[in-house]
């Protein structure tokens, strides 16, 4: 089993601010991971590198083949289609139905056969529980159901890694939950997943490797009932 994600002596910069020094990081392919921490302890920030948002300055940093300290502007795009991204705000488009919305994706990324786009979205719909919504508006989902959708959107080019920010941070406990197993499913069908999250009962609950984000540190702490996670809490 391979590295997927790997960071060696890395110091992550959010513009010209240091947020984490002298990372050293590595998730294996299949995995589930929990990034833990305070707000604003970089566990956004370093979701950012991964994905290319935020260039990587110093160190050495690996996503599944690609070395984000070289990495060329015309590169990233390949690099984000072995990555789905699971944002806690949603990031729909409000004015398009569900179907329209991950649609949007799909041609964005090259696909242009009618049946095939909806072949596929129908499948990642069925995925998550949401076959009969693709013709609903955003507004006219609830907040688990958006969630959903983002996963859906998320799966669409079947990536290797799902990057996951704060994916339950805008949801009741029980729907978050419901959501988190849902995670874990895709998880126990062979995606990497690494969940950046505040919700400790979850994290618990559902135990994983899990990293706890701290003074500008990244601890690997093993399994989440190690880390006295209430001192995280804001």
């Amino acid at each position: 089993m391979g590295h997927v994600i790997h960071f060696e002596n890395a110091n992550i910069y959010q513009n010209e601010n240091l947020i984490l020094k002298n990372i050293d990081l590595t998730i294996d392919e299949h995995e589930f991971v929990y990034f833990v921490g305070r707000v604003g302890s970089g566990k956004t920030t370093l979701i950012k590198v991964i994905n290319a948002e935020i260039p990587l300055k110093e160190g050495e940093g690996y996503v599944l083949d690609y070395n984000l300290k070289k990495l060329k502007k015309r590169h990233i795009p390949h690099l984000r289609r072995n990555l789905g991204i699971v944002f806690q705000d949603f990031r729909l488009l409000t004015d398009r139905t569900v179907f329209e919305n991950l649609q949007f994706v799909l041609k964005a990324t090259g696909w242009k056969d009618k049946k095939e786009l909806q072949k596929r979205i129908e499948e990642v719909l069925e995925r998550v529980e949401l076959t009969y919504k693709g013709y609903k508006m955003p507004h006219q989902l609830s907040g688990g159901e958006q969630q959903r959708v983002v996963i859906a959107r998320a799966l669409l080019n079947d990536p290797p890694i799902i990057l996951a920010d704060e994916p339950t941070g805008n949801l009741d406990p029980e729907t978050a939950e419901d959501l988190l197993k849902l995670l874990r499913e895709i998880h126990a069908q062979g995606k990497t997943i690494v969940m950046a999250t505040h919700a400790y009962e979850l994290v618990k609950k559902f135990e994983a490797r899990t990293f706890k984000f701290e003074g500008s540190r990244i601890e690997d702490t093993g399994k989440a009932e190690e880390i006295d996670l209430d001192s995280l809490l804001t």
